[in-house]
């Protein structure tokens, strides 16, 4: 997708989205006067917000849903000209950086996922908790959920279910899935929700919704939402200042081990890369992040009261070094992709 700045002008209500961790994330960040940051997920805007409320700073912010762009121009016109909104991937940022002129950056804030505007719109298809359309795209483009539910082989949809949702019944729901496709495909999400309820609620039960783990898998899929993780860390260490921060917020065990790992590396400290490879340090060159929190924050039981969706959240945060970016080659472990 060609990167664009968003509309100047519009409405946009987004009064239903909480910033998670904001007071953490503001601690990390440390904005100043006359400093650059990028935002880049936008979302509703309550983060870019918080940023330019704390200082006479400037915010270049990036979004890959167009909805989130245009309801974003209210809030574009309110902090002209300190609040830039970009249509594009956060894990484009280096690039996009370079094609809209944008100097070194002194911070860049990551908070990863789904926003809670698109599990809130039926429309959408992110969730089972309202029926809608079988979507999930966030940029509303590329295959859908229903394409891949609807055209995927069982062994395939059976890796995405196990791999990205942690599904221990990923095989009985990927087969039950293609059975029933036979008959008709699947449109609706609450469809899919109760095919896979039916199939998965013999598992060993954690409290949440049986179809929770198999929208996860194909939300995360269908987005490349830890492709993308990957490539924003990345394009974060291209962007940023010697001693500028970044800040990752994530929600699930999947992008916090690619953090973890990332700065572990980054940082050239042990990489632990399974249980059964011992844990070691690959040092391709000097370390270009300095790890700020050893452990990740988390939010505090008076947050959980306000927003309980912020339960698994987890921030970590880094500094960046003098040291120059490492190889484009270097995967977020430290090893190198090519062997």
């Amino acid at each position: 997708m060609t990167p664009r700045r968003g509309p100047a002008g519009g409405p946009g209500d987004r009064a239903r989205h909480i910033p998670v961790l904001p007071s953490e994330m503001l601690s990390l960040l440390a904005p100043r006067d006359g400093e650059t940051y990028i935002d880049g997920t936008f979302g509703a805007g309550g983060t870019a917000r918080s940023i330019l409320e704390a200082a006479q700073c400037r915010v270049v912010a990036f979004d890959r849903d167009p909805e989130a762009v245009r309801a974003g121009s209210a809030l574009v016109r309110e902090f002209e000209p300190r609040l830039e909104l970009i249509q594009a991937s956060f894990g484009d940022m280096a690039e996009t950086a370079v094609a809209f002129g944008l100097p070194p950056v002194d911070g860049v804030v990551l908070d990863v996922g789904v926003s809670s505007m698109q599990l809130d719109d039926p429309e959408r298809g992110f969730s089972f908790q309202s029926d809608g359309p079988l979507d999930m795209r966030m940029s509303r483009t590329g295959p859908s959920a229903a394409d891949v539910v609807n055209t995927y082989e069982a062994e395939r949809l059976a890796d995405i279910i196990h791999e990205l949702g942690e599904e221990r019944r990923a095989r009985a729901i990927a087969r039950a899935i293609v059975v029933r496709r036979a008959d008709a495909p699947f449109t609706r999400t609450g469809d899919l929700a109760r095919l896979v309820a039916r199939v998965a609620r013999g598992g060993k039960s954690d409290g949440k919704h049986p179809a929770t783990r198999t929208f996860q898998a194909l939300r995360i899929y269908v987005n490349d939402e830890l492709g993308e993780l990957e490539r924003g860390l990345k394009g974060a260490e291209r962007v940023l200042k010697p001693g500028g921060r970044l800040v990752v917020v994530t929600f699930h065990s999947l992008e916090d081990r690619i953090v973890k790992r990332f700065l572990a590396a980054r940082s050239g400290k042990a990489v632990h890369v399974s249980r059964h490879v011992p844990e070691r340090s690959v040092k391709l060159s000097a370390p270009s992040f300095r790890i700020v929190n050893r452990r990740p924050l988390t939010p505090s039981k008076d947050e959980l009261d306000v927003n309980p969706r912020a339960r698994s959240a987890r921030l970590r945060a880094g500094e960046r070094t003098d040291a120059p970016p490492w190889p484009a080659s270097a995967d977020s472990a430290g090893r190198s992709s090519r062997t």
